[in-house]
C-alpha cells in the first residue's frame, strides 16, 4: 500500500517484513533512488548498528528511508545528526513536556533512557549515484525485554493515546527534509550546533567502548565532520566509531 506525504517522498505499508531497511535494499537493488519510506506494522529480523537486533510491537515505528544525498559519500554520515534532530522534533512535537536529548552518534534519550535509534547505510549502485537508506526506530508503545540498557516508551510521556506510527513517521518526514535542506544549503556546521545544544553530557564525564580499547574522559563536543571530541589524560582523542556509556554503572552493565 502507497502514500505520499507533504515533502513528496511515497510511503509504502507493509503489515509484515523481515526489516525495513533490508527491504530498502531490495528496492535499491531493482532501481529505486526515493525518496521512499518504508514502514512495517511488524518486523521479524529488525536491527540496529553493528547488526544487534531491534525489537519492535504493534504500534511501534520501524521505518527506513531511501533518498540520494545531494552531496559526496564522504559527507553522508553527517545526515545522521539531521536525522537526529528530526525524530527529536517530532518527539517534542508529540511529548511537551518531555526533556529529549541526544545521545553520539544516533540515539534519541528521554530521561538517560532510550526512546528511538537510526542507522544510516549507504547503498553504492554502479552507473549510478550512491543511495542511502536511513533506518528509524522508536518505542511508541512498548520497551523492548532483554535490553542492556535503559528504555522508555513514547505513551508513558503522554496524557493521552501515543499518536500512531504513520502519524509519527509523518511528522519525522517533514523534519527530516527541513533538516536535510539545511544540510544542503549551508553544510554541516548548523546541523553541529543544533545537535549540540540538545546532546547528553555536553562538558561532562563519558566512556566510549572502541573495539579493542575503552576510552574515559570529558564529552568537548564534535569535530567539523562529526567525530566525536573526547578528552582523556593522555590527549585529546577523535572518535570516529564507537558506543557511549554515561557514568561508571551504565558502563559496566553494558
Amino acid at each position: 500500500m502507497s502514500d505520499t506525504f507533504a515533502s513528496g517522498s511515497i510511503l509504502k505499508h507493509y503489515d509484515a517484513l523481515d526489516s525495513t531497511n533490508l527491504e530498502a535494499k531490495r528496492l535499491i537493488a531493482d532501481g529505486e533512488a526515493g525518496p521512499v519510506w518504508i514502514i512495517a506494522d511488524r518486523q521479524t529480523t529488525g536491527y540496529g548498528r553493528r547488526g544487534a537486533a531491534w525489537f519492535q510491537e504493534a504500534g511501534d515505528l520501524a521505518a527506513s528511508l531511501i533518498f540520494t544525498p545531494a552531496k559526496s559519500d564522504k559527507h553522508v554520515g553527517q545526515l545522521s545528526f539531521a536525522a537526529a534532530l528530526a525524530v527529536a522534533d517530532a518527539i517534542n512535537a508529540a511529548a511537551t513536556n518531555a526533556e529529549v536529548k541526544l545521545k553520539w552518534p544516533n540515539d534519541i534519550l528521554i530521561g538517560g533512557a532510550k526512546i528511538s535509534g537510526i542507522l544510516l547505510e549507504l547503498m553504492t549502485r554502479p552507473g549510478a549515484s550512491s543511495a542511502v537508506v536511513l533506518g528509524v526506530g522508536v518505542n511508541i508503545v512498548s520497551k523492548p525485554s532483554g535490553a542492556d540498557y535503559p528504555v522508555t516508551r513514547l505513551l508513558d510521556m503522554l496524557d493521552g493515546a501515543a499518536p500512531p506510527p504513520k502519524a509519527l513517521l509523518a511528522s519525522i518526514d517533514a523534519a527530516l527534509f527541513k533538516w536535510m535542506e539545511v544540510w544542503d544549503k549551508q553544510g554541516f556546521a548548523p546541523i553541529r550546533d543544533a545537535w549540540l545544544q540538545q546532546a547528553q553530557n555536553v562538558g561532562g564525564p563519558i566512556t566510549v567502548r572502541l573495539p579493542q580499547e575503552t576510552l574515559s574522559g570529558i564529552f568537548d563536543g564534535l569535530d567539523h565532520d562529526g567525530s566525536l571530541i573526547l578528552s582523556t589524560p593522555d590527549g585529546v582523542k577523535r572518535i570516529t566509531a564507537g558506543a557511549v556509556y554515561f557514568g561508571e554503572t551504565d558502563a559496566a552493565r553494558n
